[in-house]
């Protein structure tokens, strides 16, 4: 099998299902009970929150567990957006976040937030100054994503931090989701006040993720019921999945720091090798962008049709966001960085991870020298 769609979800870490078996079965406590067992394995999940904090240069304080990606970008926005409305209702975000985040600021525009979003220009890029002049004595919050999970293109996060610097009403997210061991971000340097990331799209077990939280910033929890994760969110915390998220981490970003250029190689030779083939074209920047993804279109060829004859070759790719990619309708994305909608309605996605091989490409490289031009004549005529 050559699995080439890591952004929808990664293959965990035989280490990390490991450790995910050993603390179900060893500390099936509940964190929150006062014997022994329970008391055992509320030391488990201190330990492990540790180890991620330190991996991440943050306090263990401001490290908080939750289901995922989603989960969290819903905890931060809503919850600022709630916890801060006395002082304004704008928000600000762009139009190519993934849609955990837009559909959470669909729900506020719904209840009386006036949102703002932002255009990117056709690298699929936020213009810092963009930013800059949409900001407002009543903005309590902006919300932009670190690497776009259908483009790869990387956002100017330190670049945006530093100008909310001056606007201290304004709470800074960022989705960190995409970016988490595959481009690096300081939270405490970019100034940022919340950060989400997800266990699954770095070889971690899905249901299991995190939002660092900075010390001072204040949410309104979406749930109630308990006083877990410092009351900002509630249930019984999955300690086997937070135990394995940190081994994953760990393991993650070590092989990152020992094969630091693979990736980025990998996207070269197939932005390189796509470059050549008749009726493809790129949509990925080549610069500043993420190593693990390259996002090509083939107008005139439905991307489901290619993605079904492919994985009949045992090769696995996607169009877009995994959220998203039964939708029939064109990327967003590629639409709001100025594509032809024949583009956007034909797009395709490889990401790779650290296991990714070079023969792996060139077997995908060879069966999309095959099937194009089959698919071409069959759908008809290529338009840009």
């Amino acid at each position: 099998m050559i699995y080439l769609d890591n952004s929808a979800t990664t293959p965990p870490y035989p280490e990390a299902v490991n450790t995910f078996t050993q603390v179900s079965q060893q500390f099936f406590g509940n964190p929150s009970s006062l014997h022994s067992v329970g008391l055992d394995t509320e030391m488990l999940l201190t330990k492990a929150r540790s180890s991620i904090a330190r991996l991440l240069h943050i306090a263990p304080s401001e490290l908080i567990f939750t289901s995922g990606g989603t989960e969290g970008n819903n905890l931060a926005i809503k919850g600022a957006a709630l916890e801060h409305q006395g002082r304004g209702k704008h928000v600000i975000t762009t139009e190519i976040e993934h849609p955990s985040v837009k559909e959470a600021f669909f729900h506020l525009e719904k209840i009386g937030f006036e949102v703002t979003w932002l255009p990117v220009n056709n690298e699929g890029r936020l213009e810092v100054e963009t930013l800059a002049e949409s900001l407002r004595e009543d903005t309590i919050l902006v919300s932009v994503i670190h690497v776009n999970n259908e483009l790869g293109t990387i956002q100017p996060i330190e670049e945006i931090g530093t100008v909310l610097k001056d606007w201290p009403k304004a709470v800074f997210h960022v989705d960190h989701v995409q970016g988490m061991t595959k481009v690096p971000l300081s939270f405490k340097e970019a100034h940022i006040d919340l950060c989400t990331f997800s266990a699954h799209k770095f070889h971690g077990l899905k249901g299991t993720g995190a939002i660092y939280i900075r010390s001072g910033v204040k949410l309104s929890p979406l749930f109630h019921g308990g006083s877990q994760e410092l009351a900002h969110r509630p249930g019984t915390e999955n300690v086997a999945g937070i135990a394995a998220m940190a081994k994953a981490l760990r393991l993650s970003l070590e092989k990152k720091e020992k094969e630091r250029d693979k990736m980025e190689r990998l996207k070269e030779n197939l932005i390189n090798a796509l470059d050549k083939v008749e009726g493809v074209y790129v949509n990925t920047p080549r610069k500043g962008s993420a190593p693990h993804i390259v996002n090509f279109s083939i107008p005139g060829v439905k991307p489901e049709v290619l993605i079904q004859a492919l994985t009949k070759k045992d090769i696995h790719v996607s169009t877009r966001s995994a959220c998203s990619s039964r939708l029939h309708e064109p990327s967003e994305v590629l639409l709001a960085a100025g594509k032809s909608r024949a583009r956007a309605e034909s797009a395709i996605r490889v990401s790779f991870s650290l296991e990714t091989t070079e023969a792996e490409i060139e077997a995908l490289l060879g069966e999309l020298h095959s099937q194009i031009p089959e698919l071409l004549k069959v759908m008809g005529a290529n338009k840009k």
